[in-house]
This record gives structure tokens, C-alpha cells and sequence, in this order.
């Protein structure tokens, strides 16, 4: 298959999903600009915990992205290598926090640089193990994270009050519109939440590839 057939057999595997997350994407704007139930919208800075929102969706998406791969015949090497390569990249990111642990929000000071190129390296890692399955979700990451970029634009230009413009209170980075704006948006939604989704979603499609194989074998061959 050519590079740029394999592109557009890609860009049709997301576009559903994509649409979905764009989908709840917005809901959640209009469910915080307009105050909806706290169980379900979180308007405070970095909105964690938010039972509306699209950091879950990795854990079933990527699932679905390995199971269409798998049938196409672009399946991994080996689906143990896939949740092991995921495991690794999730330590790597844990030791990533580590480093950057107590440094200040919106300041990129050399541990906090240092932490990204931890979180980076994790998500480069699960190539690896399976490629085109990495490449769909960094495919799949930017096109779920160039629209909150642009909601953040302007809801920090505007101050709506969602958790898309606030700040957290020990916030120390610059404080210009155009700052805040690289510091708290685009450095966090174009590096950390792109291999965010790369790694969980190798680690929600690695835990279904050994499933579904062993699954396979479990079922009794023909005689």
C-alpha cells in the first residue's frame, strides 16, 4: 500500500470518532458556560475529572482503531510486545512527572522541559511495538486537539469562565494574552495531550489485542 493511500485509509478510520469528540467537545463548552451539574462539567483549570470531556475517549477509540487495523492485516508482531511497549511508555511518563514535580504552571523552566521530553519519549516508544496503529492515533490526536486550541484562544480572549481560559492559582507564566496562550494551551494540548492519547491508547489497544488472542485460542479448532 502507498504512503498516500495508507494516509487515506486513515483519515477514514478517525473521521467518525473525530466528529464524536468534536461533538463532546462543544457540549462540554455550553455545558460549562452554562453552569450545567458540577458531576458532570468542571469549569476549574485543567478541568480534571470531568465525566463530560474527551480524555477518556483514547480507552475506546484506540481499542476500535486495532480491531480494524488487525482485520486489514496491519495487526502488531506480537500483542504482548504492544502492552509492554504501552507499559513502559506509561512508566516513562510517571518518571516524567517526577521530574517535573513542583515546578510552576505556565513557566517552561528546564525541569518542566525536561518532563515534556520524558512524556514525548513514551509516545515515540509505542512506534515501535506498532506503527501504523501510533501513526492513527497521532492522526487521531491532532484532529481532537487543534479544536480545543481554538475554543482556548478564544475563551481566554474573552474570559469565559470555563476551564478552557482559567488559570490555577499558583500560575506564574507570562501574562499577556499571547503567553498564556502558548504556555497553557498550545504547549500543553500539542505535546503533552497528543502523546497522552499515543500512550493510553496503545495501553487500551494492547489489553484488547491480548483479549481477543486469547480469545482466539480459547475457541476450539476443527478437527
Amino acid at each position: 500500500m502507498s504512503e498516500n493511500a495508507g494516509s487515506v485509509r486513515i483519515t477514514r478510520l478517525i473521521l467518525i470518532p473525530l466528529i464524536i469528540t468534536l461533538a463532546i467537545t462543544f457540549l462540554r463548552l455550553e455545558g460549562e458556560l452554562h453552569h450545567w451539574s458540577s458531576v458532570f462539567f468542571n469549569n476549574h483549570a485543567g478541568g480534571l475529572g470531568a465525566i463530560v470531556g474527551i480524555a477518556w475517549l483514547p480507552f475506546i477509540f484506540a481499542p476500535y482503531f486495532a480491531a480494524k487495523l488487525a482485520a486489514a492485516g496491519e495487526g502488531p508482531a506480537g500483542s504482548g510486545k504492544v502492552l509492554l511497549y504501552a507499559i513502559v511508555g506509561v512508566v516513562v511518563t510517571v518518571l516524567g512527572g517526577l521530574v517535573g514535580s513542583n515546578t510552576q504552571p505556565g513557566v517552561l523552566s528546564g525541569r518542566a522541559i525536561a518532563a515534556l521530553l520524558f512524556v514525548v519519549a513514551a509516545a515515540l516508544i509505542q512506534f515501535i511495538a506498532w506503527g501504523t496503529l501510533s501513526k492513527t492515533l497521532l492522526a487521531y490526536a491532532f484532529g481532537a486537539r487543534v479544536p480545543v486550541a481554538i475554543v482556548m484562544f478564544y475563551a481566554m480572549a474573552g474570559s469565559w469562565g470555563t476551564h478552557y481560559d482559567a488559570l490555577p492559582p499558583n500560575y506564574a507564566g507570562p501574562t499577556d494574552l499571547m503567553g498564556r496562550y502558548v504556555a497553557m494551551a498550545l504547549v500543553p494540548q500539542f505535546i503533552f495531550w497528543i502523546s497522552y492519547t499515543i500512550i493510553v491508547g496503545s495501553l487500551a489497544a494492547g489489553v484488547y489485542m491480548m483479549i481477543a488472542h486469547r480469545s482466539q485460542r480459547a475457541v476450539p479448532q476443527p478437527a
